[in-house]
């Protein structure tokens, strides 16, 4: 049995000009910089960005535009679902897919580079009872 894992950590993010994406992610995301570890960003190491609470955290890593096949998802109570769908409708100009996937309901996006993202909720029945 491998040893135990104690929390998700981080997730690479490529991006291709990185003070555009910190833009990006603090107006869509409300992510700000991980003030601690600003010292890895000079000289192609990563920008670190998280949420208000420190739970969630993004290393911006500046590379040419690439594929991503991976999706960043992030789950939400039914609650924020609905306050997520209307916030991203308003700051994505409509850019935003709606998916319901029986037990869930995911909103999915990408940011500027192309990287999918998913606001994810388990309250199936609330969330699918607030959308308009």
């Amino acid at each position: 049995m491998p040893p135990k894992i104690e929390a998700f950590d981080h997730v690479h993010v490529y991006v291709e000009d990185r003070d555009t994406a910190e833009g990006w992610y603090r107006d869509v995301l409300g992510f700000t910089r991980t003030r601690e570890l600003e010292f890895w960003a000079p000289a192609g190491g990563p920008l670190t960005l998280q949420n208000d609470p420190g739970t969630v955290h993004l290393a911006l890593f500046e590379r040419a535009r690439t594929a991503c096949r991976s999706t960043i998802a992030l789950r939400v109570s039914a609650e924020g679902f609905g306050q997520w769908h209307a916030h991203l409708k308003r700051v994505l100009d409509g850019a935003v897919s709606i998916q319901d996937h029986e037990v869930s309901m995911s909103l999915y996006f990408a940011d500027p580079d192309g990287n999918p993202f998913e606001i994810t909720t388990y309250d199936y029945a609330l969330a699918r009872a607030g959308l308009p």
